[in-house]
């Protein structure tokens, strides 16, 4: 008469309960199969490890980054990558300078102590020399980036309008030293970020002037 199902599995759990019960030939195979597997899984593993390596660029991703702004004609604005972001340049033409005095009155923080930049750029330009503007292009807001609108009387933003940048996202509005016009989503004005001259037309983004 065979085992009845229950008689089974008490034999089996009597065999597990008690490891003289295990078959000896299926413990060796269970332990050399779980060998091949771990080491399976480790040769597996090693590309996956590899690609983790930082690349080149990720190195570099904070490095300075050098400009020849010697072919920037006045009026023209050029974006280069820093630390992942758009640093914008704009060499800005002697009616563009002229119209920051005029804008005091209807910005948030016309003097940018609230905002950021370095000491050397504390100034109405916002700038180490006055034509050069050097500002990273995201928005204090939500971080999106604003579009360069520099003609003035813009049909899109108005009679009055002065020249400068709009945020595309929320409105917010910038003059042409980057500084943010009052009640808008932006608290603060757009950052300048640590930069010298190595010469009369090349300059580097991310040191400091000594």
């Amino acid at each position: 008469m065979s085992d009845s199902p229950a008689s089974t599995l008490g034999q089996a759990a009597d065999r597990w309960a008690d490891p003289a019960g295990v078959d000896e030939r299926r413990r060796r195979m269970l332990l050399a199969t779980c060998a091949a597997g771990g080491a399976a899984s480790g040769a597996a593993l090693w590309p996956f490890l590899a690609s983790l390596e930082p690349s080149e660029r990720a190195k570099a991703f904070g490095a300075p980054v050098e400009v020849d702004i010697g072919p920037l004609e006045p009026g023209r604005m050029i974006t280069v990558e820093w630390r992942g972001q758009p640093a914008w340049i704009l060499h800005r033409t002697k009616a563009m300078l002229a119209g920051l005095a005029e804008d005091g009155a209807k910005l948030a923080d016309p003097a940018s102590k609230n905002s950021i930049q370095p000491a050397y750029a504390r100034n109405a330009w916002r700038s180490i020399k006055p034509e050069y503007l050097v500002v990273v292009g995201i928005c204090t807001h939500l971080g999106c980036v604003p579009t360069p609108r520099f003609e003035p009387g813009d049909p899109g933003l108005g009679r009055d309008w002065p020249g400068g940048f709009q945020c595309p996202c929320h409105g917010s509005r910038f003059d042409l030293a980057a500084r943010v016009y009052a009640n808008m989503p932006a608290p603060t004005n757009l950052t300048v970020p640590p930069y010298k001259y190595l010469s009369g037309t090349r300059i580097v983004i991310g040191e400091d002037t000594a």
